[in-house]
């Protein structure tokens, strides 16, 4: 088997020392950024290549000061992709022992302690998103907090994200499908939402996606947790939705997933990235059967076959990504199948290669 992620990391470390480099990516503490080192941090773990690791702390260091200030990061926005480059926040703290890390991190915690909630208390994806309650959030913020909560002591965080990830499925849950719905809206005051459930109208892909990489990587935080048996629960239902709709051709996942083959629709680089990652990790944590892991290889190949290219200079690259979808906003996204299918089609995204990095490190090393 190649070891294609290391080559997708060693490839974009040459050609983008920084991070900034690459000209579509802003100088601010954004959590695609996150995504993508979290790949590069996969890779880091199972080979132990230092260059890596020094790739992780250069970036993270320019946005975070030595009193743990965070550059350009904005508190009073309770915006929950902001905690994503938590993540490795954590991992520099631990591998290098410097406060400033610790600090840094616990200026996110101080966003978690004071986010606006719903009635049922469950986390505001923005403030400039009332009432309203994503997938996206998720993957974002409670394995962050998981972490946090086992590396400082402080159980009530592992309970949090363990509280918000079943709430979010209660909300969120098609009981037809099993698949989760994008976003919920608890006041029904949204274009977007159903008036009767407040869930949005179709089953995005890459949403979905967050949320199950979202379980798996909060799991290895909660051994020995009274939560875990029912967030591996969770995995468990989630995985055999998405299983149920993975393309029986090429094993992959089509951008609004509950429309297969519906005219518009098509295979999408991330999302099926995010559930390759999901099914292998999930049966590596002995949680998820065989069967997950037979489709974790399929979707695999099916990343190779459709999704990665070479150019002339042999370079690689990740195509067919959905750029970015959201709901509400100005211009307004409706959420509808029309819309979801709309949006721009790009290459090499942040988000997007972070997650193929992820899976195609679970499948050659896990």
């Amino acid at each position: 088997m190649d070891n294609l992620a290391m080559r997708l990391v060693t490839q974009w470390i040459k050609n983008y020392p920084m991070l900034i480099h690459c000209t579509w990516v802003s100088d601010r503490w954004h959590y695609e950024q996150g995504c993508l080192l979290k790949g590069i941090h996969d890779v880091y773990m199972h080979t132990g290549e230092n260059d890596l690791l020094e790739y992780i702390r250069t970036n993270m260091d320019r946005y975070v000061e030595n009193d743990g200030n965070i550059r350009t990061y904005r508190e009073q926005d309770y915006n929950l992709d902001q905690i994503n480059n938590g993540k490795m926040l954590l991992q520099l703290y631990r591998y290098t022992g410097k406060e400033k890390y610790a600090l840094a991190a616990k200026k996110l915690i101080a966003q978690m302690n004071n986010q606006p909630r719903t009635k049922s208390g469950g986390f505001w994806h923005k403030k400039i998103y009332p009432h309203q309650m994503w997938l996206d959030g998720h993957y974002m913020a409670m394995p962050f907090l998981a972490e946090y909560g086992i590396m400082f002591g402080e159980g009530h965080y592992i309970d949090e994200a363990v509280r918000q990830l079943l709430l979010m499925e209660d909300k969120a849950r098609d009981s037809q499908t099993g698949l989760l719905y994008h976003g919920w809206d608890e006041s029904r005051g949204q274009r977007w939402s159903n008036p009767v459930t407040g869930q949005s109208p179709q089953i995005w892909g890459r949403g979905m996606g967050w949320f199950a990489m979202a379980l798996v990587d909060t799991l290895p935080f909660l051994e020995g947790h009274v939560g875990r048996e029912k967030v591996a629960a969770m995995l468990q239902r989630c995985s055999e939705a998405v299983l149920n709709v993975q393309d029986t051709q090429t094993g992959l996942w089509y951008q609004v997933m509950n429309h297969g083959t519906r005219q518009g629709n098509f295979l999408e680089a991330s999302a099926s990235s995010m559930f390759t990652y999901t099914l292998k990790k999930g049966n590596t944590l002995g949680i998820l059967g065989p069967e997950m892991a037979e489709a974790a290889k399929r979707a695999y190949q099916g990343i190779i076959n459709n999704f990665l290219y070479k150019d002339r200079e042999g370079m690689l690259s990740v195509k067919q990504n959905c750029k970015v979808a959201g709901l509400g906003g100005n211009p307004y996204r409706d959420g509808s199948y029309t819309y979801y299918v709309s949006e721009p089609i790009v290459e090499d995204d942040l988000k997007s290669l972070g997650a193929c990095i992820m899976a195609l490190s679970a499948v050659e090393y896990l």
